[in-house]
């Protein structure tokens, strides 16, 4: 952190700087930068390459740094109202018509302002993220024999296999597809089950990035209520009957935002509802890696109770590792695997090799199985603080399901809770939370919130995030 400061700070005086050359004009050595900043030459030369990427310094090996020519004068700015016509008219002839909003997965997405405690975040914070394991990893990766070449569009092989011997049940290397992020597996996966028009079951409540990729490809979200035992057989079995969906998307495994896993006499029947229905279940297994330590032994994936290709199976890295370490994994049996292939490589060709082959040096390392004992120690801790400040500093607060796994609680909030007014009251206190209306694909059955406690720095900032969020409670109630 410090390094990254002192690049902006040197960045920032050079900046200043720079009218006291002319164009063309040679700055200092770096040298002589090392020696007057105090500061290292790897810093110096970062601070180089940013004024560079900004277009201020031309740097020339073995010569040094000069001021950069004076940018030609702006155009002037054209006249694109031409677009709100054009854009209105897309998909107007749509039985369905696509809807881009992408406001339910900024939220988890968007860096609140300095200060502000965030549970709002939807990943690990840097201090629980295997960065040191995944640098390694990383370096080992690029000196691999071919590490930049073109990888198999399948995925590698031994990524292939080490995601298929996690499923269990069978599935095979050649029922696997490596996909960049859960999110992009999910919208192949739509986008190979369900045409343009078509009703898709979804929880309710459900993940709102998986709405949001529903609606952008014209499809029609069709709610089925969960509750603490997962989705609700006899309401899944009627949506099929009373819509004819052949899709339904569930998250079977610590359920976003309920925490919900689905029950054990519930698995079998839902395989079953959705196989007489001739429809797909798409099993967003999300946080498989993010169980706590006290969760006992998992269920394993439906995928690998599923011998007769019902289900698509999305399984992912990213959320035990990093936001920007994307690789997951689509497992599918039978003609609709061709499918998924022919639609990821339509759209994306192949996930990057290098970071294909990063992922198999991380988790073939012995630092995986103890980054994963150590996020499992570390979730629970924060779990049961956050769990225990609310009790405590909001108890007019339900919690309906305390998860041992994940990375977030749902907040069941009294009623006549405004959750906007409440969601911008603890942003003024100094909190980000996210409302519970994004997770509705319908009008939602009462107010709720969802606070993530993996994305702050550790206990005493959750708890001095409720304690601000209990002031922001009184400011809304007053």
């Amino acid at each position: 952190m410090q390094q990254r400061s002192s690049v902006g700070e040197l960045a920032g005086q050079l900046r200043r700087e720079l009218d006291r050359y002319s164009p063309g004009g040679k700055l200092p050595s770096s040298r002589s930068l090392v020696e007057r900043f105090r500061v290292s030459p790897v810093t110096v030369s970062r601070a180089l390459a940013q004024l560079a990427a900004e277009g201020l310094v031309v740097t020339r090996p073995g010569a040094g740094a000069f001021r950069a020519e004076p940018r030609a004068e702006s155009a002037a700015a054209g006249d694109t109202s031409w677009q709100e016509v054009a854009l209105s008219a897309d998909g107007a002839a749509d039985l369905v018509p696509r809807t881009v909003d992408a406001s339910g997965v900024v939220v988890s997405l968007a860096a609140p302002a300095p200060g502000v405690v965030e549970f709002n975040g939807g990943y690990l914070h840097p201090s629980l993220q295997p960065e040191r394991a995944m640098a390694a990893a990383l370096a080992r990766a690029g000196r691999r024999p071919g590490a930049w070449g073109r990888p198999p569009m399948e995925g590698l092989p031994e990524l292939r296999e080490w995601f298929a011997r996690g499923i269990g049940g069978g599935v095979t290397a050649a029922e696997v597809l490596i996909t960049t992020g859960g999110q992009s597996a999910l919208t192949t996966a739509l986008r190979a089950l369900a045409p343009p028009g078509a009703p898709v079951l979804v929880e309710s409540p459900t993940y709102p990035g998986m709405l949001a990729i529903a609606r952008s490809a014209g499809l029609r979200p069709v709610p089925v209520p969960v509750d603490p035992d997962g989705v609700r057989p006899s309401l899944l079995a009627d949506a099929f009957r009373a819509t004819g969906a052949r899709v339904f998307v569930c998250q079977p495994l610590f359920q976003n935002p309920t925490g919900a896993v689905l029950a054990a006499d519930r698995r079998a029947e839902v395989l079953r509802i959705a196989r007489e229905a001739g429809a797909f279940v798409v099993e967003d297994d999300f946080v498989r890696r993010l169980v706590h330590e006290d969760a006992g032994p998992l269920p394993s994936p439906l995928v690998a109770d599923d011998p007769d290709g019902v289900v698509v199976h999305v399984g992912s890295l990213t959320k035990a590792t990093s936001p920007s370490f994307r690789v997951s994994a689509l497992a599918a049996r039978g003609p609709v695997l061709e499918r998924l292939r022919a639609i990821q490589i339509v759209d994306t060709f192949f996930v990057p090799r290098p970071l294909q082959e990063a992922a198999v040096e991380l988790v073939g390392s012995p630092a995986w199985p103890r980054h994963l004992r150590s996020i499992a120690t570390e979730l629970k801790t924060r779990r049961d603080t956050m769990t225990a400040a609310l009790r405590l500093r909001l108890p007019e607060v339900a919690l309906p399901h305390i998860p041992s796994g994940g990375y977030h609680l749902w907040l069941r909030l009294p009623d006549g809770t405004d959750e906007l007014a409440l969601t911008s009251a603890a942003l003024r206190a100094g909190v980000a939370i996210t409302p519970g209306r994004p997770y509705f694909s319908a009008e939602p059955p009462a107010p709720h919130a969802r606070l993530s406690f993996a994305a702050v720095a550790g206990t005493g900032e959750i708890t001095e995030g409720v304690r601000r969020l209990r002031t922001a409670f009184e400011e809304v109630r007053a």
